[in-house]
């Protein structure tokens, strides 16, 4: 099963995506992982990336999308994947589809989690993220037990460049300019499911999961 998780940037596309992978026993693939492993990893690509995502812009189509492509060819995609950050914008998405072709492959899903920007803003202004593990944390809905401190591997936290209102509302603007239509153009496909973002974790997760079972029966 190939499978899409489109939302706006504080969706909760990385945590669910973590949730179904393992669930649904499917590898996770994160864009926004792949680009801060090669910043941490200090490779050309990595400066590349910090550059655009400090600014709340995207990184460029062709640098996205041959190591996302890459990603896929490991032998734990097997089975299947989740993509998170990945296609962002029409061009990607074609590239996407063009690619898994060639392999005999295809997305089943596309699943749409839809937030409202006020808590969108709430949710990013407040993330904290771990150095080491990269585990998510929020200072009002998912803090700590010790503050500045992650629960899984005693890591430092930190907050992202990024997390501020006013490149956030940017970030936003990209999101519905250049990721928005991704949402037509799977629901044309027959492909979309779309899903309320606001709740528990494990609430939305089992939305999710029984979204795609109704799709699936379709």
């Amino acid at each position: 099963m190939y499978i899409v998780l489109l939302g706006a940037p504080g969706a909760g596309k990385g945590t669910q995506a973590a949730l179904l992978s393992e669930k649904l026993k499917l590898a996770h693939i994160s864009s926004g992982d792949l680009f801060r492993q090669a910043l941490a990893n200090g490779t050309e690509l990595g400066k590349q990336a910090k550059m655009y995502m400090e600014k709340g812009q995207l990184v460029p189509n062709e640098v996205t999308i041959k190591m996302v492509l890459d990603r896929i060819t490991a032998p734990d995609c097997k089975n299947g994947i989740i993509l998170d950050g990945f296609p962002r914008n029409l061009e990607q998405a074609g590239a996407l589809d063009k690619a898994l072709i060639e392999t005999g492959e295809k997305i089943d899903h596309a699943v749409y989690i839809k937030v409202s920007e006020a808590e969108l803003l709430s949710r990013l202004t407040g993330r904290w993220v771990c150095r080491g593990c990269q585990a998510p944390y929020h200072e009002i809905s998912s803090p700590p037990k010790k503050a500045g401190v992650c629960d899984k591997c005693g890591g430092q936290l930190y907050q992202r460049a990024d997390d501020n209102t006013q490149t956030i509302k940017k970030r936003l603007q990209v999101f519905f300019a250049e990721t928005a239509p991704l949402i037509d153009y799977y629901s044309k496909a027959g492909k979309l499911v779309e899903m309320q973002g606001e709740g528990s974790m494990e609430e939305i997760s089992q939305r999710i999961i029984s979204g795609l079972k109704t799709k699936a029966k379709k």
